[in-house]
């Protein structure tokens, strides 16, 4: 029922502002299939005006199964509430179904996780990506639940962060030493020419930049390695792995974009060439999450510390750090 002082108003714009978890794009769908009754009346019609007192009955149908499966798959669950879900996924586990992985995803992890608390998106019972991490970036990722909390997380990553609170910030250890301590990286970005698999700087590619800003430097005789926190600003596909690339400092262990830097493993004192084979993957790993909450506008921060792996890699790596060593060798 429309309240008595209400002013009128479209159709799908009153009832998208009824609807919590649909969206408006979805109302809209739904009237013109036919699920909206107006004082006994169907209105296929989503600009139809609605008045003080009018009836209006939404028969919305339940949301489809979805193709993907519901699987048990054990998540690291940081958040969770009625709207979304934030996880650290883990290295090894891919995103979305897709050939060549058509199960073990974090989707399907996720509709065994959530079951009936996916309201529907699209119609379909499913999570909301949002965005992506790589198979083997480890990492912190928010899911929507409902179609309305994908729709205003997704305005926030397209924004990234320039109007709103949006963060995200990366822990890489890439080949070299950086002259300076901070920098920003600016290179459009497309699908690599001969290599499918891979995106390359490319100057009809997407628009692309990254910051970053050194924490830690280590080496020894005929090697050098950087730890550094790389921020997003805008998020493309690989994009961090292919900018560093592009200025020569290539993560450690990345098989698709620094290949070339594969011999340097073998100048690496013997524990260090032991944690870079038990890396076995891109030393990336998404650190913190931020982003205002859909619902109740709050700012939200999350954080994941580095897994095992890189962890066992820093540690590893902790004899070598330059500015450690450079200030023992002064006071000898």
């Amino acid at each position: 029922m429309v309240e008595q002082d209400a002013a009128p108003s479209r159709l799908d714009a009153f009832l998208g502002k009824a609807q919590n978890d649909i969206s408006r794009t979805r109302v809209k769908q739904l009237i013109l299939e036919g699920a909206v009754t107006l004082n006994g009346v169907k209105i296929i019609e989503p600009r139809h005006k609605v008045k003080p007192e009018d009836e209006i009955i939404l028969s919305a149908p339940p949301p489809i199964d979805p193709r993907p499966k519901a699987q048990n798959i054990k998540l690291d669950i940081v958040y969770e509430d009625e709207d979304l879900i934030v996880i650290n996924k883990p290295v090894g586990m891919v995103v979305h179904p897709a050939p060549g992985s058509p199960d073990g995803t974090l989707v399907n992890a996720l509709l065994h996780h959530c079951g009936e608390s996916f309201s529907g998106i699209g119609g379909v019972k499913r999570p909301g990506i949002v965005h992506r991490l790589d198979k083997d970036t480890s990492g912190i990722m928010v899911v929507a639940k409902n179609e309305k909390s994908l729709n205003h997380l997704a305005k926030q990553f397209a924004d990234h962060g320039k109007k709103g609170p949006l963060k995200r910030s990366y822990i890489a250890f890439v080949w070299g030493r950086f002259q300076t301590g901070a920098g920003r990286i600016e290179a459009h970005l497309g699908r690599d020419k001969f290599n499918r698999l891979k995106q390359s700087v490319r100057k009809d590619g997407r628009h692309a930049i990254t910051h970053y800003q050194t924490t830690s430097r280590y080496g020894g005789e005929g090697w050098e390695i950087t730890k550094m926190q790389c921020h997003l600003e805008t998020g493309r596909t690989h994009q961090i792995r292919v900018h560093m690339a592009h200025i020569k400092h290539p993560l450690i262990s990345d098989k698709l974009y620094a290949s070339g830097f594969a011999t340097k493993v073998k100048i690496l004192p013997q524990k260090l060439q032991d944690a870079f084979f038990a890396l076995n993957r891109q030393a990336l790993h998404a650190e913190v999450l931020g982003f205002k909450h859909p619902r109740t506008k709050e700012t939200m921060f999350f954080s994941a510390k580095l897994p095992s792996d890189m962890a066992q890699l820093e540690e590893t790596l902790k004899p070598y750090d330059l500015a450690f060593n450079t200030k023992r060798h002064k006071k000898n």
